[in-house]
C-alpha cells in the first residue's frame, strides 16, 4: 500500500514539474509576454470551460466509459440558453428578458442532464458500447442544435445573461470561480463519498462491483447524467461569454476534455485517477494553446499536438500497467 501511494505521489509530482517546466519555457520563448497578468487571467478563462467538461469526463472514464457527445451538448445548450435570454423589448439588452433569467440558466442544465441520462440508459440497459451510443448522440444533438437555431447563431441577449460569465471578483474572473466550485464538489464526491468509491469500483472491475451489491446499471446512468449536466453548464458559460448561441459551438471540445483527463493520469481502462490530475491536465492544455497563440504558431497545429499528447498519455498508461502487472 505504501509503495502504491509513493508511486502515486511521484506521478503527481512529475505532472506538476511538467506543468512548471512548460510555463518556464513559454515565458522565455515569449519574452515574458506569457507571464503577464492579463495573459494569466486569459489562461484561467480558457481553462474554466474545458476544466468543467473534463471533470464530468473524469467521472465517465473512471467508470470505464467514454462520452463523445459533450461538445455537441455545449452547442445545443448554448442555443437553448440564448433563446431564453432575449430581452423583452428588441434591442433593450439592459431591460428585463422575455423569460426569467433563472429559466435561461436551468434549461441548459436540464437539457444536458437529460442527454446524459439517455446516453446512460442506452449504455447500461441497452448494452450498447459507450463509444457507439455517445457517437450517435453527438451527431443527433448537433443536428438538434442546428434545427432549433435554424442553422444560424442566436444573438440579442440581456446584459444580465452576459454577466453570468463576464463578471469578476476583484481581479479574478467569475469563470475561474465556477471552475473552483465544480472541482471542489467533484473532488469531494470522488474522494470522500461512498458514491465516489463505487465509481472507482465500477471502473476497476464491473463483475466484482455487481457481486459486492452495487447497482451497476443505475450507477452508470448517474455518471453520464453528471457528465451531461456539466456539459450543459459549460454550454451556458460559453453562450454567456460569447453573447451568442452558436449551434456549431463546442466542436472538438470532447477531445480537449478527454486529453485533459488522460494527461492528468486517469486511466482509459477505468478504475484509477485523481481530480487534481484532471485540473493540471486542463491547465497544461490551456497553457499550450495560449503559448502557441502568443508565439503565432499556426492554429491548425494545435489539434495535431493534442492528438499526439493523447496517444502518448494512453501509451504511458498502458506501459505502466503492463510493468506493474
Amino acid at each position: 500500500m505504501m509503495k502504491t501511494d509513493s508511486k502515486s505521489m511521484l506521478k503527481d509530482f512529475g505532472l506538476l514539474l511538467i506543468f512548471a517546466a512548460l510555463v518556464a519555457v513559454l515565458a522565455v520563448l515569449s519574452g515574458g509576454a506569457f507571464v503577464k497578468s492579463g495573459n494569466l487571467i486569459s489562461i484561467l478563462k480558457q481553462t474554466a470551460v474545458n476544466g468543467i467538461l473534463a471533470m464530468g469526463m473524469a467521472f465517465v472514464i473512471i467508470s470505464d466509459g467514454i462520452d463523445l457527445s459533450v461538445g455537441s451538448i455545449v452547442g445545443l445548450t448554448g442555443v437553448v440558453a440564448c433563446m431564453l435570454a432575449h430581452p423583452a423589448a428588441a434591442g433593450e439588452i439592459d431591460g428585463p428578458g422575455q423569460f426569467p433569467l433563472i429559466l435561461a440558466i436551468l434549461a441548459p442544465l436540464a437539457v444536458g442532464a437529460l442527454t446524459g441520462a439517455l446516453n446512460g440508459v442506452g449504455i447500461a440497459y441497452g448494452n450498447i458500447p459507450p463509444f457507439i451510443v455517445t457517437l450517435g448522440s453527438m451527431t443527433i444533438v448537433r443536428g438538434l442544435a442546428l434545427i432549433i437555431s435554424g442553422g444560424s447563431p442566436v444573438f440579442d441577449v440581456t446584459s444580465s445573461f452576459e454577466n453570468i460569465a463576464s463578471l469578476k471578483i476583484g481581479a479574478i474572473p467569475i469563470l475561474a470561480v465556477y471552475l473552483a466550485v465544480v472541482v471542489a464538489i467533484c473532488a469531494f464526491i470522488l474522494q470522500k463519498t461512498v458514491f465516489g468509491r463505487r465509481i472507482y469500483a465500477l471502473g476497476g472491475n464491473q463483475t466484482a462491483a455487481e457481486v459486492s451489491g452495487i447497482h451497476v446499471k443505475r450507477l452508470r446512468v448517474v455518471v453520464y447524467v453528471i457528465a451531461g449536466l456539466l456539459a450543459g453548464f459549460s454550454g451556458l458559460l460559453v453562450a454567456s461569454r460569447t453573447i451568442t448561441g452558436a449551434p456549431t459551438a463546442g466542436q472538438s471540445y470532447e477531445m480537449d476534455a478527454i486529453a485533459a483527463v488522460v494527461i492528468g493520469g486517469v486511466s482509459m481502462s477505468g478504475g484509477t485517477g485523481k481530480w487534481h490530475g484532471v485540473v493540471i491536465g486542463s491547465l497544461i492544455l490551456a497553457v499550450i494553446a495560449n503559448g502557441l497563440d502568443i508565439m503565432r504558431v499556426d492554429s491548425n497545429w494545435q489539434p495535431v499536438i493534442k492528438g499526439i499528447i493523447i496517444i502518448l498519455a494512453v501509451w504511458l498508461d498502458i506501459r505502466s500497467k503492463r510493468r506493474n502487472g
